[in-house]
């Protein structure tokens, strides 16, 4: 059961890019493929887990600096997603992934640099 703001499109974009993301690893573990696939799973799902720390963070700079972690790991999930689409180690799809990821990084470094000039 999600308990989110109705409004909150980042806290539920990166709550679902988890799911989809341990649907992920349930494929390429399927396929006796850990090696690149525990990475994907690591920083995946940690970038909601940095966006709800966000969330209740204790002053406008530790929110900002929350949601900059959050972005670094959407972008190590890039990383890693791009290098398993190259690999061809199996053959498994990274588009839609990849098509998120990129979606939740714009909105988290929109949001970062609003809250960063309100400081």
């Amino acid at each position: 059961m999600k308990n989110f703001k109705e409004d909150n499109l980042i806290q539920i974009k990166t709550f679902d890019f988890a799911l989809n993301i341990i649907q992920f690893y349930a494929q390429c573990k399927s396929k006796n493929e850990f090696i690149l696939s525990k990475q994907i799973l690591r920083c995946g799902t940690s970038i909601g887990a940095n966006v709800e720390e966000a969330i209740a963070a204790q002053s406008k700079k530790d929110f900002v600096s929350k949601l900059s972690i959050a972005n670094k790991e959407a972008r190590e999930t890039k990383y890693w997603l791009r290098l398993y689409q190259s690999s061809n180690l199996i053959e498994i799809e990274t588009k839609p992934h990849l098509k998120e990821i990129e979606s939740i990084i714009n909105i988290l470094t929109k949001i970062i640099k609003t809250s960063s000039e309100n400081l």
